[in-house]
């Protein structure tokens, strides 16, 4: 992979992650959802700032990822994107004090092996 294809991973995966963050924070503004309440939550995506915020990240990572695959095997970026867990993870340990149980490390543990196995190019 070379410096510009890692950058467009690099977007991709960030670009989404702030969408998952933005999506988060929009989602604990709307509430639980119901069975009473489903279509005022659904309305009011449209309201939320960072709900449309994180579905404008979403779409810059979707963008990333598409000019991506035009340079890079789907075998080689799909799996590179399950990066995107380990930030996932991350974030919401340190912005909304989620646990992280130990077996839940470890499988991001596994994860981050099987993108390197996958991506790892032999000199």
């Amino acid at each position: 992979m070379t410096l510009q294809e890692f950058g467009l991973l690099l977007i991709s995966i960030l670009a989404s992650v702030a969408g998952q963050f933005l999506l988060k924070t929009g989602a604990l503004k709307l509430g639980k959802v119901s069975a009473e309440n489903a279509i005022s939550h659904i309305l009011g995506i449209l309201t939320v700032p960072e709900l449309i915020g994180g579905l404008m990240c979403y779409g810059l990572g979707a963008i990333a990822y598409i000019l991506l695959l035009t340079r890079v095997n789907l075998s080689i970026a799909g799996p590179a994107i399950a990066l995107s867990y380990v930030f996932s993870v991350l974030l919401g340990y340190f912005m909304f004090r989620e646990t992280i149980p130990v077996e839940r490390v470890v499988g991001l543990g596994f994860i981050v092996c099987g993108v390197l196995l996958v991506v790892w190019q032999k000199p």
